[in-house]
């Protein structure tokens, strides 16, 4: 999901929601205690120099309980982020804190914003060898008819 659409969707909401991939709600005493642009710069295993942006949230829970932040309140501060740290229209990927500071990828359904999971890849599957796809076959069809039938002697 890019920030605008993030920027959009709160514009529609009266309050805040995000939920974890296991369907469970972040406490809606969350603080938004970061949103900058992360930049990462590296080379893939294929050699391959790369460089990606994206827009970072930081949520937190506090024992703030009386805490609720408004989505007028998080636009105004996602602005003051764009202006002050030249932040484009990025993806956004969210930190929680889960066993260790989890990240994910950022959704919605027209209620809530799902935090969505990220998985590892190989970017240069090409230069490693490494398919696009494992190919599927039938174990049936990988076998002779005549080499394991009763009595042929493969077995």
């Amino acid at each position: 999901m890019k920030l605008e659409e993030v920027k959009s969707a709160l514009q529609q909401l009266n309050t805040i929601a995000f939920q974890l991939p296991n369907g469970e709600l972040v406490p809606n005493h969350f603080h938004v205690t970061e949103v900058g642009k992360i930049t990462k710069h590296f080379i893939d295993c294929g050699g391959t120099v790369r460089n990606e942006e994206v827009v970072n949230f930081q949520l937190w829970n506090a024992n703030d309980y009386d805490h609720r932040l408004h989505p007028e309140k998080l636009v105004h501060i996602i602005e003051l982020s764009q202006k002050t740290l030249d932040i484009g229209n990025l993806e956004v990927e969210v930190e929680y804190q889960g066993q260790t500071i989890e990240k994910f990828s950022l959704d919605f359904d027209g209620t809530n914003f799902l935090l969505t999971t990220k998985q590892t890849d190989c970017l240069a599957k090409d230069k490693c060898g490494v398919p696009d796809e494992k190919p599927k076959a039938k174990l049936s069809e990988l076998q002779s008819s005549e080499c394991c039938t009763l009595g042929s002697g493969c077995c």
